[in-house]
């Protein structure tokens, strides 16, 4: 039976909430995961069904519980936290698919350089006290200028795993 979810505001609840990342180095041997701590954002399901929102993501936040790595990754190198420091994802249409799916149209913007990105999350619970949507997709990160990849030790693309709770914003 699909999971009913009311029309209005929702305010992305970031103690909840879960961004990540992971990518093959080192030739494909080694697999660097990381989550990004500082989220937040909001969406609104119109009376139709579709929703519309934004994800924002702290860039200087993730943490892939190796110090040296992560200020590598801050560094213009990779996410440039100095000069952007809001990864964002925004929802430009999303509705149901089948089942408990969404269809997610939208843009993702890192480093200032914005793609069109497309995803499938699934709608995991909906009741009075908010909805929770989990998804996974991949980025090819030389797409938002991440061009940094010494020796070849980084190629193929970046999968992407969220787990987005929203609760009903104040009126």
């Amino acid at each position: 039976m699909p999971v009913t979810v009311e029309t209005g505001l929702w305010q992305l609840d970031p103690t909840a909430s879960t961004v990540a990342v992971r990518h093959k180095s080192f030739w494909g041997l080694v697999t660097v995961k990381g989550t990004f701590t500082g989220v937040g954002g909001r969406g609104e399901v119109a009376a139709d069904g579709t929703a519309t929102g934004t994800l924002v993501i702290d860039a200087a936040t993730l943490d892939t519980k190796n110090k040296k790595r992560d200020d590598h990754l801050r560094s213009a190198d990779f996410f440039d936290a100095d000069n952007h420091p809001e990864i964002t994802f925004a929802v430009r249409g999303a509705q149901r698919g089948a089942g408990d799916t969404v269809q997610v149209d939208g843009q993702l913007t890192v480093r200032g350089v914005s793609r069109p990105q497309k995803a499938t999350a699934k709608l995991v619970s909906a009741d009075a006290e908010g909805l929770t949507l989990e998804t996974e997709f991949q980025v090819v990160r030389e797409e938002f200028g991440v061009t940094f990849n010494q020796m070849g030790m980084m190629g193929g693309p970046t999968t992407v795993t969220a787990t987005l709770r929203f609760t009903r914003a104040a009126a």
